[in-house]
């Protein structure tokens, strides 16, 4: 086995848009497993949007990274080496050490998958913390009712394009997803949506009128801004929006200019919940007895963006912020 590996490291912190500066590719000495611990070669790991925030040296609810150190976040692996009972080498595991190409790590933060199940992507994907945050988005948190209309920001997005879906399978009258591009809005007419737009051709709130006339009854929102502007004057009373992200100022260096509406919250009676996906562990089982059989019965489609090499895990980074991502961005080391 090779001795030396490498590990993406945070060089310095954005100030706005992150650049290929703020990223440096170090290499190391392969790590050794201690008492209890596994040693992992990453296979594919995940790039996401909440990882920007964690650039930043804030306070939130999850630490910073620390400067001249490897970013980490979610990855699927190959055990090379185990000194820990019940798992052996040639296991695959889900773990939290992606951005290097080999990890130690405590057997307990690592969980042992089923390629045969689904394929390794999934895992970090739809059968993942990405589908349970769409799955508990709708049914946890804005609660869903058969027949209402939910509208999704990001729609062609990793989580955005399976909250339309579970939308749609759970029940929902009209999904409408918003999207970036003209082959990003087909892609969702192709994956169920009853209405979608390219947000760049005008304004959201005129778009989203249009697609629901009669208004909308839940919001997932990923962007904030506009979007979330056009949402509460689009809610029907008594409306509900699961916040899950707001891609739209992560790069932002001046206070977001929207939304201008939130009176509106008073006489409509409206929620706006923000939610971590780590606060519904509850429901992980019925998600993934759902999900495993939407998967199975094709009823669900995970698109998948792959990027080749870690070297190119900066550059899939920045290229998720910007949009170009079809479905989940991972990069295959």
């Amino acid at each position: 086995m090779t001795t030396t590996a490498r590990e993406i490291h945070l060089a310095s912190r954005p100030d706005g848009w992150p650049t290929p500066d703020n990223f440096r590719l170090v290499e190391v000495p392969v790590p050794t497993p201690g008492p209890g611990q596994i040693l992992v070669r990453n296979t594919v790991m995940s790039v996401d949007p909440y990882m920007r925030g964690r650039m930043n040296d804030v306070k939130s609810y999850v630490a910073p990274f620390r400067l001249d150190a490897p970013l980490d976040g979610g990855a699927v692996g190959e055990v090379v080496a185990s000194e820990a009972d019940g798992v052996k080498p040639g296991d695959l595991v889900l773990h939290g050490l992606g951005w290097r190409d080999y990890a130690v790590l405590d057997a307990t933060a690592a969980r042992v998958v089923d390629p045969a199940q689904a394929p390794a992507t999934a895992y970090l994907g739809a059968l993942g913390l990405t589908g349970q945050t769409a799955y508990a988005g709708l049914v946890d948190v804005a609660g869903m009712k058969p027949g209402e209309t939910v509208f999704v920001s990001a729609a062609a997005g990793a989580v955005g394009s399976l909250a339309g879906q579970i939308a749609k399978l759970k029940g929902a009258g009209r999904v409408i997803g918003s999207a970036g591009s003209a082959a990003k809005v087909d892609r969702l007419r192709a994956l169920g949506f009853d209405a979608a737009f390219n947000y760049k051709d005008r304004p959201v709130g005129e778009a989203l009128k249009e697609a629901a006339p009669d208004g909308i009854d839940v919001y997932f929102d990923n962007v904030g801004g506009d979007h979330l502007e056009a949402a509460i004057s689009s809610m029907r009373p008594h409306g509900r929006a699961a916040i899950c992200g707001m891609i739209a100022q992560y790069n932002s260096t001046e206070p977001p200019a929207a939304p201008r509406n939130l009176a509106l919250l008073i006489g409509k009676r409206l929620t706006l919940r923000g939610f971590l996906v780590g606060d519904h562990a509850g429901i992980r089982d019925q998600f993934v007895a759902d999900m495993s059989g939407w998967l199975r019965s094709g009823e669900i489609q995970s698109d998948e963006t792959v990027v080749d090499g870690l070297e190119n895990a900066p550059g899939a980074f920045l290229g998720l912020l910007r949009g170009e991502n079809l479905g989940k961005m991972l990069v295959r080391i």
